[in-house]
This record gives C-alpha cells, structure tokens and sequence, in this order.
C-alpha cells in the first residue's frame, strides 16, 4: 500500500481469475470494482495470475513452485472460482488453495450468511434479515491436514490412512477469533465439534472453547454436534449468530448457510490472516459452473461481495458499504436485473452494469 501527493492511496492486489466461469465474473466486475475504489480514493495495482487447472493442464501443477512467495508481498489476493471438469478436485484444492491458505497463514475463513431482501429462501416463514450469521472456520489444519497415505495400492488390503491434526494454538487462536466476532455482535457463539465419536480431537477443542470463554463472560455459549447443527441450520436458523467449527465441519456448514440464504452465486467467503505479516485472500464460494462458462449468465454478486470483504479487511470500510449497499439495494427492487440463479434471464453484465448506475 502506498499514497501518493494526491491522497490517492495504492493498494497491490494479487488477482488469480481461476477456471470457468471465474475469469468471466472477475474481468466482468473489475470495472466497477475500480470505480468504487476511484470514488473513494483508492487505486488498485493488479497483478494477474493466470494459474489453476488450465496452467496445470499445461504445466502439470496448479501453480509455480514459488507461487505462495510471489503471493506474499500484496496487500490482499483475489480469487476468482476454481474446478475443471477433467482435473480430480483433489489436485485443485491440494495444488493452489490449501498451500495459498497454509503458506500464508490464513488461518481464519469467514463466510457471511444473509438473508438479504427480495431473495426467497426454501425456508418456510423467513424474510429479509431473519437469517443473518456468520461462521468462522478453521483453514489451516484440523481434518484437511494433508497427513496420511495409501498403502498395498490395488491389492485386496489396499489400505488409506488419513490423519486429522488440531493443535493447541490452532484451535485457539480460531476459538479466540469467533468470540471476538460474537462480542461485536449478538453475544452469541455456536460451537460445532462431533465429540461424542471423536474422543480425541473434538473433545480437545471443546476444552478450548471452555477455557476462552472464561475471556468472554458477556458471550452465550452453545455446543453441538455437527449433526445436529446442520438440522438446526434449517429449522432455526434464525438464533444462529457466530458458528466456530473445524476445517471439515465448517466447510460442510457454509454451503447449507449459502442454500439457506438463496443462492450460491450470494455467498462471500474471506481467508484471513489477522495482522499485518500476510495477506488475506478473498473469494467466492461458487463453482467454476463448467455448463455455463461462456453463456454470460453466471451472478457476479458473490465476487462483489467478495471484493467488499477485501475492502474492509485492507480498512476501506466505507467503499466496502458503498459495494455492499449497492447489492443490497439491488436485490430490494424488484425491477432490477438477475441472473437465472436468483429467477431472472439476465447477463453477468447487465447485473453489473445496474450495480454501477447504483453507485
């Protein structure tokens, strides 16, 4: 980040588009992306990193050898959506974002869930605000720790071994994270663990979540089992607030929040480093929808949210309102564009175009 005489200040953005649709979505909201920034004072220098499946179908890796270094000095990373229906999405996720979250120590992943106005959800007896939560889930370790391996391959005692790994400081530090969210908010945290199968790692997280909450006497503590979570997310979603939970069990968690809110093409996901060491990287939680790709018709609401949650976390808290209330506000009228996700017929364009006249 710099700032030049003119009080215009720089921040230098990584920006890998990704496979699909991602590249269409990105480039389609870079413009008003900028204009939001010039509004505000701010300037973007992108670097363009052209890596993921297509790179591997070529190069035979997701991304250079040094690619989480060349990452490493932005003020923040974009990432568009990732996925090719001939790449096995274990070499995806193994090959560009669980090194790009692990090399930078992206340890917290935030994914806002809301109902917004003029969406419908599947939910009987919701409208607009009822449904509004957030889930901070581990993305560093837990159970996508990439410890294991197979053994005796193609014999009859082929044997697959996989290792989950929480560690103290982990599970602490994420624990720490969603408390410090629950006080900004409602004062209300759900912890999610399976600790009645899981003897081990799922009854030492909940030791932690004990021990921090001794910090935070104003914040209501709930625990459940992730079966039961992803039941409740459905029949009461409403008195959900903040929801803490492991690499896996969040995963899982966030795409019944996305279903519940209306639409994937709705949801914005962060991978935060808090502090200043890395960057955070920013993200929608939506596929790379090969069926679609070239169609034009693919929501690039998901990435502007996206890019309002990369605007807040830089400190640009106003020009990320100023992106976030321009969903808003488009989704509230009923006249305005959508794309067939959301029930209307129009183009990725014409969303953001109508998002830029709302500016």
């Amino acid at each position: 980040m710099n700032t030049d005489d003119q009080t215009t200040t720089t921040y230098d953005i990584e920006l890998i588009p990704g496979d699909g649709i991602g590249p269409e979505v990105v480039d389609a909201a870079l413009p008003l992306i900028r204009a939001v920034a010039d509004d505000h004072g701010l300037a973007f220098d992108i670097t363009r990193r052209d890596w993921g499946t297509e790179y591997y179908l070529e190069q035979g890796e997701m991304m250079p050898e040094d690619g989480v270094s060349q990452l490493a000095a932005a003020d923040a990373i974009f990432l568009g959506a990732v996925g090719h229906p001939t790449v096995p999405d274990h070499v995806t996720l193994h090959g560009l974002l669980l090194p790009i979250r692990k090399g930078l120590d992206q340890y917290v992943c935030k994914r806002p869930n809301v109902l917004f106005e003029g969406i419908e959800t599947p939910l009987q007896g919701y409208d607009a605000g009822d449904i509004d939560f957030v889930v901070y889930r581990e993305n560093t370790e837990g159970e996508y720790a990439d410890i294991g391996g197979r053994e005796h391959r193609g014999l009859d005692h082929e044997t697959a071994v996989q290792s989950a790994l929480f560690t103290r400081e982990g599970t602490e530090r994420i624990v720490r994270a969603a408390f410090e969210a629950a006080t900004e908010r409602d004062g209300h945290l759900t912890s999610v663990t399976k600790s009645n199968a899981q003897a081990h790692s799922m009854v030492f997280w909940d030791d932690i979540v004990e021990e921090v909450s001794e910090e935070y006497p104003t914040v209501t503590v709930e625990r459940l089992l992730v079966d039961a979570a992803s039941m409740d997310l459905i029949r009461r979603p409403h008195e959900f607030d903040v929801v803490v939970a492991s690499n896996l069990f969040g995963d899982i968690l966030t795409d019944i929040g996305a279903q519940i809110t209306g639409s994937m093409g709705l949801a914005p996901s962060g991978n935060i480093h808090p502090g200043d060491e890395n960057p955070s990287m920013f993200e929608p939680v939506h596929g790379s929808a090969p069926d679609i790709v070239g169609d034009g018709l693919a929501n690039p609401l998901a990435t502007v949210l996206s890019w309002s949650m990369l605007l807040e976390d830089v400190g640009e808290k106003t020009a990320a309102n100023a992106l976030w209330d321009a969903v808003t506000n488009q989704l509230a009228d009923g006249a305005a564009p959508r794309t067939p996700d959301l029930g209307g017929d129009a183009t990725t364009e014409a969303v953001v175009d109508d998002l830029q006249s709302r500016l």
